[in-house]
């Protein structure tokens, strides 16, 4: 019996709308062919793909992979040569005939003239392989799945955690879909129910909050054979596209009534959650007042400026405070500032130089700050994710000091949602008073567990929890919390492809 051969594509970068500098083409690390398989034992979604398709014996067919850190709308020139690249490598992997295909996505990305991208994509993959070969994606929770998405898909699998350690196990589950929608005679019928609301704030993580509560029933329906997906995505509130909302999403094996009925159980769960699952933030200066008589590390998180969602990263809005009200303590801070960077080693290690940090990206939220500083370490900015393990590229790096404060500067953006930038420059937040994180959340042990209080701070920014200072214009309305007294009407849209 010949080996079933699947084709293998991913393609994923997360957006925010409200950032003000484009994406690129070259934003983006290409993987193509069997360069893909560098991902094999990583805790990525192909990583965790690729050992079910060997235990059953299929062919991978390599195709490429595609992914970038989260920025800013990627360009018109960007999404045209990537989708070509995307499509054409696709076409050609598929050329000697697939049996099945498994997309790797993130579900929020944006180009400018396409605010669908991921549904162009599968659009684009459905005409090359036909209509009878079955399609899987896997995908971010905080991915916007939408009707053309839907339209070309046969099975899901969407991340179940949130700080996301389920990348490797998403994958797993995508793969075990696919695998028996190719070797069984399966049905399979979605169920998405679209709910008027989005989200922030501390009870969206997953192990403690109530959001989490409702994706273990997600979990449990997947576990206990009812469903053979079903996750509870809540968008990203700053990709401001037409779909934008949270939702529920219940996949059977033929059975539409139970998907239709758990897809409309679990929204109808979520709908009264909703105002707890907005950002409790805190002002500035409170937060600053606080820190001061707390002898234990403290954090700040900046997750108005949070890269990891699409932000700049080149918010000194925390860091000039601090200055300005003389906050005396060890401070720990990362910033992205190519110019300051660049300067930092064209003077080396010892140099005392005087530049501005700050705003060097978003110049209509951020001021350049002056600071006179000494040059502590300079570095080529490139580590791993404590998580992931994939590659970190900040370009070249740079650790200023000036009065009690340590700052980690950056050329490129990139992801900072764990310690991975901090370590490989020397530093560990431990030894410090209070230590600035540009996430909304991470894993519990990297903070939370040892500092004694996490500030969620009331800042300016791309990605700040407090939406309805971000302007959407695009996403559908009325929107909870963007409008006031907004009625939700649950209702399921079944899609069956066969």
């Amino acid at each position: 019996m010949t080996a079933k051969r699947v084709l293998i594509v991913e393609c994923m970068q997360e957006i925010s709308s409200f950032n003000p500098v484009p994406s690129g083409y070259e934003n983006f690390h290409i993987e193509r062919g069997d360069e893909m398989l560098a991902q094999a034992g990583l805790n990525t979604a192909l990583g965790g793909a690729l050992p079910v398709f060997a235990a059953a014996g299929m062919t991978p067919v390599f195709a490429i992979a595609a992914r970038a850190g989260s920025a800013g709308l990627l360009s018109a020139p960007g999404w045209a040569r990537l989708s070509g690249e995307v499509i054409a490598a696709a076409r050609a992997a598929a050329a000697g005939g697939v049996d099945g295909v498994y997309f790797s996505l993130h579900g929020a990305m944006g180009a400018d003239g396409e605010l669908d991208p991921e549904g162009h994509l599968l659009e684009a993959t459905r005409a090359i392989v036909g209509p009878q070969i079955p399609i899987v994606v896997s995908l971010d929770l905080h991915g916007i799945l939408t009707d053309k998405m839907l339209r070309q898909i046969d099975g899901l699998a969407i991340y179940h955690t949130y700080p996301h350690v389920d990348f490797a196990d998403t994958g797993e589950r995508a793969a075990r879909c696919l695998t028996r929608l190719m070797t069984r005679p399966t049905h399979s019928v979605i169920a998405r129910v679209v709910i008027p609301a989005l989200v922030r704030g501390d009870e969206l993580v997953t192990k403690s909050g109530c959001y989490g509560d409702i994706i273990r029933e997600a979990q449990r329906l997947e576990r206990d054979g009812t469903a053979l997906a079903a996750g509870v995505m809540i968008g990203n509130p700053f990709t401001d596209v037409p779909e934008l909302c949270s939702q529920t999403i219940v996949a059977c094996d033929g059975d539409s009534a139970a998907a239709e009925r758990e897809a409309l159980r679990l929204a109808q769960e979520f709908w009264p959650q909703r105002h707890r699952m907005q950002g409790k933030l805190i002002g500035l200066d409170r937060a600053i007042a606080q820190a001061r008589t707390i002898r234990r590390p403290v954090v700040f998180t900046d997750a108005a400026d949070a890269t990891s969602s699409g932000a700049t990263g080149d918010s000194n809005v925390i860091l000039a405070a601090l200055k300005a009200q003389g906050y005396d303590r060890r401070a720990l801070a990362q910033i992205v500032d190519a110019p300051a960077a660049a300067a930092a080693h064209r003077a080396g290690v010892g140099a005392t130089i005087e530049v501005d940090l700050g705003g060097s990206l978003d110049r209509r939220r951020f001021t350049p700050m002056r600071v006179k500083a000494r040059v502590q370490l300079l570095s080529d900015g490139k580590s791993r994710l404590e998580t992931m393990k994939i590659g970190l590229d900040a370009g070249p790096t740079a650790v200023l000091t000036f009065d009690t404060f340590t700052v980690v500067v950056f050329s490129k953006t990139l992801s900072l949602f764990d310690r991975a930038m901090y370590y490989a420059n020397g530093l560990d937040p431990r030894d410090f008073d209070l230590v600035v994180v540009k996430s909304p959340h991470t894993e519990h042990h990297m903070y939370d567990a040892w500092c004694e209080k996490n500030f969620n701070i009331d800042a300016p920014g791309a990605t700040s929890a407090n939406l309805r200072s971000l302007g959407h214009t695009i996403c559908a309305r009325p929107m909870f919390p963007l409008d006031d007294d907004v009625v939700f009407s649950p209702k399921a849209t079944l899609y069956r492809r066969h």
